[in-house]
C-alpha cells in the first residue's frame, strides 16, 4: 500500500487553522534568499496566496502518487519551468521547502523531527517533479 501521507495532511489543516500561515510563508520565504523577492515584484498576492494554498494540498496528493493531481502539478511545473512565464531556478527550491517547514514548524503544534522528515520527503517530491520538468524530464537532480 502506498504511502498517502493522511498525517501531512492533518499538519496541513492545522497550518491553516492560523489565517496568516500563507503570508507568513511568504514573509520567510522572500526573506530567504535575494534572488527571490524579486520575482514577486509584480505579483497579485491574493491570487498568489490562494494558488499556493491549493497548491500545497496538490503537492501532498502529488507525493503520495495520485493520479488526480498529476496534470494540476505539472501544470504548476510547467508555469514554473525554464520556458514557463514564472520560470523557477531549480537552485531556489530548497529555499521553499526550508521555509514552508519554517512556517509549518511555527503554527502546527504537533510538528516534530518524524513530521518534518515527512514533510521534507513529500515537498522534496514535487520540487523533484518541477525540476525535472525545467531541465527536461529525466534530469532532474535531487532536493
Amino acid at each position: 500500500m502506498s504511502d498517502q501521507y493522511e498525517d501531512l495532511q492533518q499538519s496541513y489543516g492545522r497550518c491553516l487553522r492560523d489565517k496568516e500561515f500563507i503570508n507568513r510563508f511568504y514573509d520567510v520565504f522572500l526573506e530567504s534568499h535575494p534572488s527571490i523577492a524579486p520575482m514577486f515584484a509584480h505579483t497579485d498576492f491574493s491570487k498568489q496566496r490562494m494558488a499556493l494554498r491549493r497548491g500545497i494540498s496538490a503537492a501532498i496528493f502529488h507525493a503520495a502518487g495520485s493520479a488526480l493531481t498529476r496534470r494540476t502539478v505539472e501544470q504548476m511545473a510547467d508555469v514554473h519551468g525554464r520556458n514557463g512565464r514564472c520560470p523557477v531556478d531549480p537552485g531556489l527550491y530548497p529555499y521553499w521547502i526550508e521555509s514552508l517547514l519554517t512556517v509549518v514548524e511555527q503554527t502546527d503544534p504537533e510538528m516534530d523531527d518524524r513530521l518534518r522528515a515527512r514533510w521534507r520527503q513529500a515537498m522534496g517530491v514535487v520540487c523533484n517533479t518541477f525540476i525535472q520538468r525545467y531541465e527536461g524530464v529525466g534530469a532532474g537532480r535531487a532536493v
